[in-house]
């Protein structure tokens, strides 16, 4: 959920600093804390392998089903441009509440194996994984308009800003056109490196800002944030690290090129007028030279 939250406010800023930072060649890209996807899709889909990983399996849910059912999605989403806080409360309500829905449907496809013929287990598997992919779909959806009816995508707080769904359907298919390719994972950030570590990977990594742990939705604690460190002072490939400027982090890296940038905060200019937040970018190799990217769009902004 970081990278939603940032893509309101000043990272989307940030985005070119970012790129410029990018390894000349690489030949697969993995991007470790996916959110959004505010640096995936500003860049061009990459020729070889391509990786977006989320830890929250409604985010993951979501671009699955933009990516492979993207009709499906616009069907359910609806064309009404409806906007309310009952809406609002209704859908964090049914978030909440999905996932004990999905684990029932597990357990009757289980069920099924015990009790029923060959035959019936077929109609009946047939049944319910039909009905596990119509509940996929509906999750999207509600996830969807759930980021984009809250206070700066957090999904606590009612925004109060009317989402006009039709003007998101464009930016639909541009999203599921854009995925094609890309492979959607939705693991621990440690399984992940692991899995797709080569001497030609290239991981970007935003992860939550050490000491804001409690504003995402997924818990992560410190001992994470050393996971984290010493899993990428392990692999063969190279790393592009966003962090918040603190000492603790600086030490954490401190074997490693670390380069401070400035970001504005959108949400935090509108009360404090100015608002500049100091961010690290940190990594194993010069980033002194890079290579220029493409252009940048999100499914998070209503189309033209």
């Amino acid at each position: 959920m970081n990278s939603l939250i940032s893509w309101i406010g000043g990272k989307k800023l940030l985005r070119d600093t970012i790129y410029k930072r990018f390894p000349m060649n690489y030949g697969r890209y993995i991007e470790v804390f996916g959110g959004g996807g505010w640096v995936l899709f500003g860049k061009a889909p990459e020729k070889n392998l391509e990786v977006y990983n989320d830890f929250n399996n409604n985010l993951t849910n979501m671009f699955q089903v933009v990516r492979d059912k993207p009709l499906a999605f616009i069907k359910e989403l609806g064309y009404l441009p409806l906007n309310g806080r009952y809406l609002f409360q209704l859908y964090k309500e049914i978030i909440n509440k999905e996932r004990i829905d999905e684990k029932i449907i597990d357990e009757e496809m289980v069920r099924v194996n015990d009790f029923f013929t060959d035959l019936q287990q077929k109609e009946l598997e047939e049944l319910l994984s039909k009905s596990k992919e119509q509940y996929d779909i509906k999750r999207a959806v509600v996830f969807f308009k759930l980021i984009r009816y809250s206070y700066a995508s957090g999904c606590k707080a009612f925004g109060g800003n009317p989402c006009d769904v039709r003007k998101v359907f464009a930016q639909v298919w541009r999203i599921s056109e854009r995925l094609a390719n890309t492979v959607i994972e939705n693991k621990d950030f440690e399984a992940l490196i692991g899995q797709y570590d080569r001497d030609d990977a290239f991981f970007y990594c935003d992860p939550p800002y050490y000491d804001t742990e409690s504003y995402y939705e997924a818990a992560f604690t410190e001992a994470d944030h050393i996971r984290l460190r010493d899993c990428l002072a392990k692999i063969k490939g190279k790393f592009l690290l966003s962090y918040n400027d603190c000492p603790y982090i600086r030490d954490l890296y401190k074997d490693y090129f670390i380069e401070a940038v400035e970001r504005q905060n959108n949400i935090a200019m509108r009360y404090d007028g100015d608002s500049q937040f100091q961010e690290l970018l940190i990594s194993n190799y010069d980033t002194k030279q890079h290579k220029i990217l493409g252009t940048q769009f999100s499914l998070f902004t209503e189309g033209d």
